[in-house]
């Protein structure tokens, strides 16, 4: 009989994703065994994840893995692992800022980060891009505090404001904000901008493709023909970006634009990528708002002049997510703010068959 082996997590909602989270110290330090205990934990390899507590949607087959860092200057470091539903595939090679948003309540409530009165900053450094990223928590009477006023669309109710502070995004696998070297290139007969700022991604308007933009996610994700197109251009950007092996891979990350209709700079559909996100990505909300404002890109084109400080709001399919571009001492790019919210659902133990960490069936996207 196979044994049962435990393993210490915490499951949370970071902004509109959800997943465990984990000590690294609690995970087998070996790759491949790790990788497969995490196919093992989310129930990869079937529709419905229905032998493991992913949710059998991108956004609920999502691992962050937290470890103190011996980086100069962060805290925490987070390793963000997207495991794949129908394929037993863990790609580590992009962040989740979605996913991030819980990180700084795991630490501090992990005890790796002290907790200040008011609030806590709790520095992180990203291991797949790289990069630093602040995070500001409340912790009135120096505790974590989940409930509060911040509204975030695609999550409902309220809850307590987590601030978080892209310090250095761009460049975040390619090394460049630009990676082609272009900000506007032409893949199928659609132009394109291959954009890389937290999140790489190829963005493109929505006519372009024969949609309007304003699609809901269900109608997009049942048109077989165009997101076969889609890939295909998604393929060849990675390929000009510098993206190697990007069949395999969830990045680039394709983006639909078109002109705002409530409001806001823009109006996007983000795709995870083979389907399209009902709300928006963090980190993919990011890389739009650079785009936007740098001038020659799709993005910059629809969006029309920006001028910094700014804040975009970006219209999605279940509302709309506010990024806010600045100035600030010290960094040579823009450092991109946006607010979320996280909630700690459950803390326990995982159940893994002892067979899962001496497999060998796991396929890696590496970082």
């Amino acid at each position: 009989m196979d044994e049962l082996v435990r393993i210490p997590c915490v499951l949370m909602r970071g902004g509109t994703s959800r997943g465990p989270y984990f000590l690294a110290s609690d995970l087998p330090a070996d790759i491949a065994a790790r990788d497969e205990v995490l196919l093992s934990v989310m129930g990869s390899g079937h529709e419905l994840e229905i032998d493991g507590i992913g949710g059998g949607n991108p956004v609920t087959s999502k691992v962050a893995i937290v470890s103190p860092s011996k980086v100069p200057g962060a805290d925490v470091d987070y390793l963000f692992a997207q495991v794949k539903i129908r394929e037993r595939v863990v790609d580590t090679s992009p962040n989740c800022g979605n996913m991030l948003a819980g990180i700084g309540p795991f630490a501090i409530e992990a005890g790796l980060v002290p907790a200040e009165e008011g609030s806590t900053a709790v520095r992180i450094f990203n291991v797949n891009t790289g990069k630093h990223v602040e995070a500001r928590v409340c912790t009135p009477g120096r505790r974590v505090i989940y409930d509060g006023d911040a509204a975030i669309d695609g999550v409902p109710g309220t809850a307590a404001p987590i601030h978080l502070a892209f310090l250095d995004s761009t460049g975040s696998k390619t090394g460049k904000l630009l990676p082609t070297g272009s900000p506007l290139d032409v893949i199928d007969g659609v132009e394109v901008s291959g954009v890389d700022a937290a999140m790489p991604v190829v963005i493109m308007r929505a006519s372009s493709l024969g949609k309007t933009g304003y699609e809901t996610a269900k109608e997009l994700n049942e048109d077989r023909a165009f997101l076969e197109r889609l890939e295909r251009i998604r393929i060849e950007a990675g390929a000009r970006m510098g993206i190697a092996g990007a069949k395999d891979k969830v990045i680039p990350k394709p983006v639909l634009i078109a002109p705002a209709v409530k409001g806001g700079a823009l109006c996007t559909r983000y795709f995870m990528p083979h389907e399209c996100h009902h709300s928006l990505a963090i980190t993919g909300s990011v890389a739009i708002a650079m785009a936007a404002a740098t001038p020659g890109t799709v993005a910059a084109a629809v969006a029309g002049k920006v001028e910094l400080p700014a804040d975009l709001g970006l219209e999605h399919p279940s509302g709309r997510l506010d990024v806010r571009l600045e100035r600030r001492a010290g960094y040579a790019e823009p450092v991109a703010y946006v607010v979320r919210t996280a909630r700690r659902i459950f803390e326990g133990s995982v159940l893994v068959k002892r067979s899962a960490l001496e497999g060998k069936s796991v396929s890696h996207a590496a970082q």
